[in-house]
């Protein structure tokens, strides 16, 4: 065929790439068009065949500018959105995520080890087909520039051609605006390489130097410890203290004081998560967040992970899994329990009376969920071993979830174990996730969707509460709390006043 020789004119080119772009990496964005229209209506039809029109011609038309200013420039673009797209079309169809800036987030902040739990078969598959073949004829290919006099002519008619499609769908503006965000995530190159300059600016702001909150004043000496156990995509819907079916929740159950609250995340994703988790009040600006806050106030502050993706700490104790492994002894060290190595001993070793203690987890972060926790707790079987979660069944899938919020169990029986053995001090564990999972409902798999559109499984999250019979505290009966609630209820239980301290966001009587 005449397309597939290897000399093109520039403007054959272009529209050949444009229709390529178009037919290998759009479906999912008209499969969400065609499904949230009415498609038999005059209106719906003229949004799709509006929008395909344009998708084609708009590519195109930046494809050609590109390549008529420099077409070396041109072929290693154009290579690299073919490689790009291909990943992230395999990443839409099988997990049905949206490359929206928060998605961005994520996927900028994620490392090496938990990236390579995604590597399979069929990534490599799209690779190869949708990536590597059409890049080795965009290499290959000759291109015939034209003149700068039909370049200009050729750009103007097609500008006028765009803003008249653009005035015809004028009626249609609102419904665009409302779906602006998953049509935006799903437009291949841009839905990565718009929302990856938007989310550089919007770091650049906020890591800028933090607000500092005002003065807080530590009330009393009595020993006091909080660990506060931030979970790694932890919905509340698994866990049987929230009425859950299976027995997921065996050794909490029975432990004294454990309580819990029906709560809801302030995002699907790790990092605005933990924003929400560790700030005053939900905002967009960098505020002190409470472990550089007490640390600043005379409080021992120490921050264990097995996760990334926090905000800034500023604080001396932070200790990550090689900080923690040489002092860890047994096979739970390859998991969360490292978290808990020593970490008595490190309480009594404090010189000083309040202590905060953050562990951050990621036990149940998909999709190698069979891989989150040792043998001994795969409670439930059969279990999911694939990273294409939609190749297993329901019930593995479930399972292998099940059978992390069972670790968790676990480790949370044993943080309140070490801080019964503490009498001296006041103790208490709060156990809250940075946000929740999909598993499969409506074909959404783990999480990362805008909280405007997110089942409640990505955001409905568990908020356990524990506190030692010497603590003299009660719990108020909240019926729907945030995130936001533990700044101040850390506050409370430390008996740390503060300007900034709000009583309505306290969970203590």
């Amino acid at each position: 065929m005449y397309i597939l020789k290897n000399i093109l004119k520039i403007t054959h080119f272009v529209l050949l790439m444009s229709l390529l772009n178009f037919l290998f990496f759009h479906y999912p964005f008209f499969k969400f068009v065609v499904n949230n229209v009415d498609y038999k209506s005059s209106d719906g039809i003229v949004i799709i065949i509006s929008l395909i029109i344009l998708m084609v011609v708009l590519n195109a038309f930046v494809f050609f500018i590109i390549f008529f200013l420099s077409r070396f420039v041109g072929k290693f673009l154009l290579v690299l959105f073919f490689m790009i797209n291909a990943v992230a079309i395999y990443f839409i169809n099988t997990y049905s995520v949206i490359l929206d800036e928060s998605m961005i987030g994520n996927v900028l902040n994620t490392k090496f080890e938990e990236s390579s739990g995604f590597f399979s078969i069929k990534l490599v598959l799209y690779l190869i087909f949708f990536g590597i073949l059409p890049s080795i004829y965009i290499i290959k290919v000759t291109i015939i520039n034209v003149t700068a006099k039909k370049f200009l002519t050729i750009t103007s008619l097609t500008l006028l051609f765009i803003l008249s499609l653009v005035f015809v769908n004028s009626s249609n503006v609102l419904w665009i605006d409302k779906n602006s965000k998953v049509l935006g995530g799903l437009a291949m190159p841009w839905s990565y390489t718009v929302n990856i300059t938007l989310f550089n600016v919007h770091q650049y702001q906020k890591n800028k130097k933090e607000i500092l909150l005002p003065n807080a004043i530590i009330k009393d000496t009595q020993k006091s410890v909080v660990i506060l156990v931030i979970g790694e995509s932890a919905r509340s819907e698994n866990f049987s203290l929230y009425g859950y079916n299976k027995n997921t929740n065996p050794l909490l159950a029975k432990i004294p004081n454990v309580f819990h609250f029906n709560a809801n995340a302030g995002a699907t994703y790790t990092s605005a998560g933990l924003k929400c988790i560790l700030e005053h009040t939900r905002t967009d600006d960098l505020y002190e967040i409470l472990p550089n806050y007490l640390y600043r106030n005379n409080v021992d502050v120490i921050w264990r992970t097995t996760n990334w993706g926090e905000p800034p700490i500023h604080i001396k104790d932070y200790q990550n899994r090689e900080v923690l492994m040489p002092n860890c002894k047994g096979e739970g060290c390859n998991y969360d329990e490292v978290l808990l190595a020593g970490l008595k001993e490190q309480i009594l070793a404090s010189k000083k009376n309040k202590i905060l203690i953050i562990l951050h987890t990621s036990t149940s972060h998909g999709p190698t969920y069979s891989k989150k926790y040792p043998s001994q707790f795969e409670t439930f079987k059969p279990v999911c071993n694939s990273v294409e979660l939609a190749n297993c069944s329901h019930t593995e899938l479930i399972n292998a979830y099940d059978n992390t919020i069972v670790y968790t169990d676990y480790i949370l029986s044993k943080v309140i174990e070490d801080l019964k053995q503490l009498p001296e001090y006041k103790s208490a564990m709060i156990f809250v996730s940075d946000h929740g999972e999909s598993l499969g409902e409506n074909n959404l798999y783990m999480h990362g969707l805008p909280l405007s559109i997110a089942p409640k499984e990505q955001y409905e999250i568990p908020f356990i509460v524990w506190y030692s019979d010497n603590s003299s505290k009660k719990l108020k009966p909240n019926k729907l709390i945030s995130q936001n609630y533990i700044f101040h209820s850390v506050l409370n239980f430390l008996s740390i006043q503060s300007p900034i301290y709000n009583e309505e966001m306290n969970i203590f009587k």
